[in-house]
């Protein structure tokens, strides 16, 4: 009965909450728990670097923490072969991505390792 009560105070609570208040809920509880996410970088219509394993993809914020930055960041597995797994040799990397001159897609990592 409590989990009934409680599940529904959830409910009511989301829905009363504007899309944009949701969104920013979702991330923060994706950048608790983490996902599996990949970077793929892009030249032109060539897959040029993939990363795996990103936990979160973050904009670089300005000194004083009101203007975010052109770039965003992130920690992943530098994924030299193109096969979604970690292999040897395949180090965590610290990158950065412009806003205006590489192409990117980041995404959920699906199904793989």
């Amino acid at each position: 009965m409590k989990t009934i009560f409680l599940a529904l105070i959830i409910t009511l609570f989301f829905s009363a909450c504007t899309q944009e208040t949701q969104n920013k809920l979702g991330r923060s509880i994706q950048n608790w728990t983490g996902t599996n996410g990949v970077l793929d970088i892009y030249m032109g219509d060539k897959l040029v670097q993939r990363f795996i394993k990103i936990d979160k993809l973050s904009t670089a914020m300005s000194t004083d923490g009101n203007t975010p930055r052109n770039y965003r960041y992130g920690y992943g597995y530098l994924d030299a072969n193109f096969n979604y797994k970690t292999d040897i040799g395949e180090k965590k990397l610290y990158f950065e991505i412009s806003n205006y001159s590489t192409p990117y897609i980041f995404y959920d990592n699906p199904g793989h390792n």
